[in-house]
Protein backbone atom coordinates (compact mmCIF):
# COMPACT_ATOMS: atom_id res chain seq x y z
CA UNK A 1 0.00 0.00 0.00
CA UNK A 2 1.36 3.40 -0.98
CA UNK A 3 1.55 6.15 1.62
CA UNK A 4 -0.75 9.08 0.94
CA UNK A 5 1.01 12.43 0.50
CA UNK A 6 0.50 14.88 3.33
CA UNK A 7 -1.63 17.49 1.59
CA UNK A 8 -1.52 19.84 4.56
CA UNK A 9 2.28 19.95 4.41
CA UNK A 10 2.17 20.59 0.66
CA UNK A 11 -0.15 23.58 0.93
CA UNK A 12 1.20 25.27 4.04
CA UNK A 13 -0.41 23.54 7.01
CA UNK A 14 -3.29 24.75 9.12
CA UNK A 15 -2.74 28.36 8.03
CA UNK A 16 -3.40 27.45 4.39
CA UNK A 17 -6.71 25.84 5.31
CA UNK A 18 -7.67 28.97 7.27
CA UNK A 19 -7.07 31.04 4.12
CA UNK A 20 -9.14 28.56 2.09
CA UNK A 21 -11.99 28.69 4.58
CA UNK A 22 -11.94 32.51 4.70
CA UNK A 23 -12.20 32.57 0.90
CA UNK A 24 -15.02 30.00 1.02
CA UNK A 25 -16.99 31.93 3.65
CA UNK A 26 -16.60 35.18 1.66
CA UNK A 27 -18.38 33.34 -1.16
CA UNK A 28 -21.06 32.00 1.21
CA UNK A 29 -21.79 35.52 2.41
CA UNK A 30 -22.58 36.60 -1.17
CA UNK A 31 -25.03 33.70 -1.72
CA UNK A 32 -28.22 34.52 0.26
CA UNK A 33 -29.90 31.09 -0.03
CA UNK A 34 -26.76 29.40 1.29
CA UNK A 35 -25.94 32.13 3.82
CA UNK A 36 -29.40 31.68 5.34
CA UNK A 37 -28.42 28.14 6.38
CA UNK A 38 -25.63 29.45 8.60
CA UNK A 39 -25.86 31.07 12.03
CA UNK A 40 -25.36 34.83 12.35
CA UNK A 41 -21.86 34.37 13.79
CA UNK A 42 -19.73 32.61 11.19
CA UNK A 43 -16.49 32.58 13.17
CA UNK A 44 -17.00 29.30 15.07
CA UNK A 45 -17.91 27.52 11.83
CA UNK A 46 -14.86 28.96 10.10
CA UNK A 47 -12.61 27.69 12.85
CA UNK A 48 -14.20 24.24 12.86
CA UNK A 49 -14.11 23.82 9.08
CA UNK A 50 -10.50 24.98 8.84
CA UNK A 51 -9.39 22.64 11.62
CA UNK A 52 -11.38 19.74 10.20
CA UNK A 53 -9.95 20.11 6.70
CA UNK A 54 -6.43 20.57 8.03
CA UNK A 55 -6.73 17.42 10.13
CA UNK A 56 -8.35 15.43 7.32
CA UNK A 57 -5.49 16.32 5.01
CA UNK A 58 -2.70 15.47 7.41
CA UNK A 59 -2.04 18.39 9.78
CA UNK A 60 -2.44 16.27 12.89
CA UNK A 61 -5.17 16.10 15.50
CA UNK A 62 -6.09 19.80 15.26
CA UNK A 63 -9.86 19.28 15.08
CA UNK A 64 -10.42 16.20 17.22
CA UNK A 65 -8.25 17.45 20.07
CA UNK A 66 -10.66 20.39 20.48
CA UNK A 67 -14.01 19.00 19.36
CA UNK A 68 -13.87 15.20 19.45
CA UNK A 69 -14.70 12.94 16.54
CA UNK A 70 -15.92 14.94 13.53
CA UNK A 71 -19.24 13.02 13.17
CA UNK A 72 -20.07 15.17 10.16
CA UNK A 73 -23.55 13.85 9.46
CA UNK A 74 -24.54 14.04 13.12
CA UNK A 75 -23.19 17.58 13.55
CA UNK A 76 -25.00 18.73 10.41
CA UNK A 77 -28.29 16.94 11.18
CA UNK A 78 -29.95 20.03 12.73
CA UNK A 79 -29.47 21.93 9.46
CA UNK A 80 -31.78 21.49 6.46
CA UNK A 81 -29.28 20.51 3.76
CA UNK A 82 -30.99 20.13 0.41
CA UNK A 83 -29.53 19.13 -2.93
CA UNK A 84 -29.46 22.81 -3.93
CA UNK A 85 -27.72 23.83 -0.71
CA UNK A 86 -25.15 21.06 -1.08
CA UNK A 87 -24.50 22.06 -4.69
CA UNK A 88 -24.03 25.69 -3.67
CA UNK A 89 -21.64 24.62 -0.89
CA UNK A 90 -19.66 22.48 -3.33
CA UNK A 91 -19.48 25.23 -5.99
CA UNK A 92 -18.16 27.78 -3.50
CA UNK A 93 -15.69 25.36 -1.95
CA UNK A 94 -14.49 24.33 -5.41
CA UNK A 95 -14.00 27.97 -6.42
CA UNK A 96 -12.16 28.67 -3.16
CA UNK A 97 -9.84 25.67 -3.66
CA UNK A 98 -9.11 26.69 -7.24
CA UNK A 99 -8.32 30.25 -6.09
CA UNK A 100 -5.50 28.98 -3.86
CA UNK A 101 -1.96 28.76 -5.19
CA UNK A 102 -1.65 25.08 -4.30
CA UNK A 103 0.13 22.29 -6.12
CA UNK A 104 -2.23 20.68 -8.62
CA UNK A 105 -2.23 17.27 -6.93
CA UNK A 106 -3.08 18.84 -3.56
CA UNK A 107 -5.95 20.85 -5.04
CA UNK A 108 -7.22 17.74 -6.84
CA UNK A 109 -7.21 15.77 -3.58
CA UNK A 110 -9.26 18.43 -1.81
CA UNK A 111 -11.65 18.71 -4.76
CA UNK A 112 -12.10 14.93 -4.75
CA UNK A 113 -13.06 15.13 -1.07
CA UNK A 114 -15.56 17.91 -1.82
CA UNK A 115 -17.08 15.87 -4.66
CA UNK A 116 -17.31 12.68 -2.60
CA UNK A 117 -18.43 14.13 0.75
CA UNK A 118 -20.98 16.69 -0.40
CA UNK A 119 -23.77 14.28 -1.43
CA UNK A 120 -23.48 12.46 1.90
CA UNK A 121 -24.44 15.63 3.75
CA UNK A 122 -27.83 16.02 2.06
CA UNK A 123 -30.49 15.32 4.67
CA UNK A 124 -33.57 16.93 3.15
CA UNK A 125 -35.21 15.96 -0.14
CA UNK A 126 -36.79 18.93 -1.86
CA UNK A 127 -40.34 18.59 -3.12
CA UNK A 128 -40.49 18.22 -6.89
CA UNK A 129 -43.42 17.43 -9.13
CA UNK A 130 -42.02 13.97 -9.87
CA UNK A 131 -40.72 13.30 -6.35
CA UNK A 132 -37.26 12.63 -7.74
CA UNK A 133 -34.24 12.04 -5.61
CA UNK A 134 -31.52 14.68 -5.92
CA UNK A 135 -28.79 14.19 -8.51
CA UNK A 136 -25.38 13.60 -6.98
CA UNK A 137 -22.46 15.92 -7.65
CA UNK A 138 -20.10 14.57 -10.26
CA UNK A 139 -16.57 15.36 -11.30
CA UNK A 140 -15.40 16.59 -14.69
CA UNK A 141 -16.23 14.18 -17.48
CA UNK A 142 -18.57 12.03 -15.35
CA UNK A 143 -22.29 11.63 -16.03
CA UNK A 144 -24.89 12.58 -13.43
CA UNK A 145 -27.39 9.94 -12.43
CA UNK A 146 -30.78 10.34 -10.82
Amino acid sequence: MLEQPNIAAQVGGVAAFRVLVDDFYDRVESDPPLRDLYPDDLEPGKTHLGEFLAQYFGAGNVYSSQHGHPRLRMRHAPFRITHDGAQRWARHMTAAVLAQDWPEDAAEAVLAYVRDATPMMINTVEETGAHELPTMIVGPGEQATS
